[in-house]
């Protein structure tokens, strides 16, 4: 990687996408890569639209401005798709992780998304399956490791442990690496 790479997660309040964030950072930088990561917080409560960001380089980063063109877009609300501009800004080159049961084509239909990748991944089964609960997000760090250089499964997975270790149970740590390692195996490309 010889660029700096910007990130933009888009989810609900409670469903972890500042947590998520923070850990994609974690794993960048034990890979030896300088991060930044940082949430948008308004007025948010539970349920309400937010965003988190990250920036991972080579290289120091020497600014701190919003993220307006990124590189990666993750969803980890399927039910933001049409409801919230979850493209805006996104480079023409740049990669859209959807948590979704539906097709990578069909997210490119509804969002007229024709340029970049589009990888689907129905991380929430997954939660349910694995937690028992709707909390996608942790998963979705397996589909940034699958899709991109800028994390690997096994810095994934060691952040996440270290990540929830401060606050989750051995057993719920466990079944969110189960998970971790099933969205980077189920996620599709279109």
């Amino acid at each position: 990687m010889s660029q700096m790479i910007e990130v933009r997660w888009h989810g609900r309040g409670g469903q972890g996408v500042v947590t998520a964030g923070e850990t994609l950072g974690e794993a960048a930088m034990s890979g030896g890569r300088y991060i930044q990561a940082f949430p948008e917080y308004g007025s948010e409560r539970m349920g309400a639209p937010i965003k988190s960001y990250n920036r991972i380089s080579d290289e120091p980063i020497e600014f701190h401005c919003p993220v307006l063109e990124p590189d990666i877009v993750i969803v980890v609300n399927p039910n933001l798709v049409g409801v919230v501009d979850i493209t805006e800004g996104l480079v023409a080159e740049g990669a859209l992780l959807v948590n979704t049961p539906q097709t990578p084509q069909e997210i490119r239909e509804r969002l007229g998304f024709t340029t970049g990748r589009v990888f689907c991944v129905d991380a929430s089964k997954i939660a349910m399956e694995e937690l028992k609960r709707d909390i996608p997000s942790t998963m979705m760090l397996g589909v940034v490791a699958r899709v991109s250089d800028l994390i690997s499964l096994d810095d994934a997975i060691h952040a996440a442990r270290e990540r929830l270790g401060e606050k989750l149970r051995p057993e719920v740590i466990e079944a969110n690496v189960r998970s971790l390692r099933r969205a980077y195996d189920e996620c599709v490309e279109g």
